[in-house]
């Protein structure tokens, strides 16, 4: 293992008053060896490469059955209705994303434990990990509303004091992910480049940000740049499928206007020698449902 990540110095300013130049990434993606993991030295060069990984059947049919209930369970259970961890769509008032899953259902506590994702996570990040952020997320048919293209870190980093990349994301299908009905696109390799971010970070700017992201984002120039430089894929699969992905890629989804919807677990794990400090580009932490500042690595 190596040292805990050096906070001092802000390698990846943002929120600046004018656009700034694109900061080439200095921290690996791939910080473990094929002999500390499940993946193989092809598979961590591959990730390495484009920033993310899909595995299909990475869950079986039955156990997508059953967190599909969860999901469920979940979206209607009277007693979180009103909850700050409950996030609504922007228009139609429909569940969007329920944070901190992990205190709310003993069978996705137990799954971020799970060998399959703790070994994965650990291999990639070269060290123990915590989970930074989970959540479930909903992407019902005609009324889904997408997702801008953003950095995850960027966020991570400004509001939450995430000092450097080292944080990897595993997003778990539960449905179907279609070409046409609101699946993820990435930038393959844009987890290379840092885009710093216009605008000052307002307080308590999450309760707007889960809806709908105005700040944090990059601009259309900067998009358009890493869009001819990298090219856009796009996560698709069957339910089960898992996609794990670079803090730092530059990712985004459309809204779903079709009948299929689209449903997925969401696991952030963050290297325990990474941990969160004092927000680089925030007045305050956003909340600890959304950025945990419980470091207690995952056994």
């Amino acid at each position: 293992m190596t040292a805990t990540t050096d906070v001092t110095t802000d390698l990846y300013p943002t929120r600046l008053a004018e656009p700034g130049e694109v900061v080439e990434r200095e921290h690996p993606t791939v910080w473990g060896r094929p002999e500390d993991g499940p993946f193989d030295a092809e598979a961590l060069d591959a990730h390495a490469e484009r920033g993310f990984s899909i595995l299909n059947d990475f869950i079986t049919p039955d156990e997508v059955r059953q967190y599909s209930a969860e999901l469920n369970r979940l979206s209607t259970d009277e007693s979180i209705q009103g909850d700050h961890r409950v996030v609504t769509e922007k228009t139609s008032g429909e569940v969007r994303s329920i944070f901190e899953v992990t205190q709310l259902s003993e069978q996705i506590e137990a799954l971020s434990r799970d060998p399959r994702l703790l070994d994965r996570a650990r291999q990639l990040l070269g060290s123990d990990v915590y989970l930074h952020q989970t959540r479930v997320n909903y992407m019902p048919g005609y009324k889904g509303a997408g997702f801008y293209w953003h950095s995850d870190f960027e966020t991570w980093h400004a509001e939450d004091g995430m000092p450097a990349p080292r944080a990897v994301s595993c997003s778990i299908a539960l449905t179907p992910n279609y070409p046409y009905n609101g699946g993820l696109m990435v930038m393959p390799g844009s987890h290379r480049s840092y885009v710093p971010c216009v605008g000052e970070t307002p307080a308590d700017y999450h309760k707007d940000s889960l809806k709908e992201q105005k700040i944090g984002v990059p601009t259309e120039e900067a998009i358009t740049e890493l869009a001819w430089k990298y090219g856009v894929d796009q996560f698709t699969g069957p339910a089960g499928s898992a996609l794990w992905f670079d803090c730092n890629i530059m990712h985004g989804s459309g809204n779903n206007i079709t009948p299929f919807p689209r449903s997925n677990i969401f696991l952030v794990f963050n290297s325990v020698e990474n941990t969160l400090t004092e927000p680089y580009s925030a007045p305050a932490p956003r909340p600890e449902h959304i950025g945990s500042r419980d470091f207690t690595p995952l056994r």
